[in-house]
């Protein structure tokens, strides 16, 4: 499967600080919610592309300590996703989640 984000897996991601990359995986969940009950398939994709940079996420060197965390937030995602079997837990739960770090992200600058 191509990355989507072929530029950011490309090394860009990996400059970007912890706030600012989980930002952008909000903003991708953030559409996925928007699109749970209108557009299956806008849904998935936006979806896909929250999991492509958690994955970047989880492989920068740089979070090596917080990877448990952000593994369970993978988890959480794909939890969401089939309907909150498991944990319960939903896209609109972890899009108020991911909003804490783009209002820190937007912060920092």
């Amino acid at each position: 499967m191509a990355h989507q984000h072929a530029h950011l897996a490309a090394g860009r991601w990996h400059t970007l600080p912890l706030a600012e990359q989980l930002a952008n995986v909000g903003s991708d969940v953030a559409r996925a919610h928007r699109w749970q009950q209108k557009d299956p398939k806008l849904c998935e994709q936006a979806f896909v592309r929250a999991l492509e940079l958690l994955d970047l996420t989880i492989g920068d060197a740089r979070w090596k300590g917080r990877r448990k965390e952000l593994a369970r937030a993978r988890e959480l995602l794909c939890d969401a996703m089939l309907g909150g079997k498991e944990y319960g837990s939903d896209l609109a739960g972890l899009d108020r989640y991911f909003y804490h770090f783009a209002v820190a992200a937007r912060a920092d600058r």
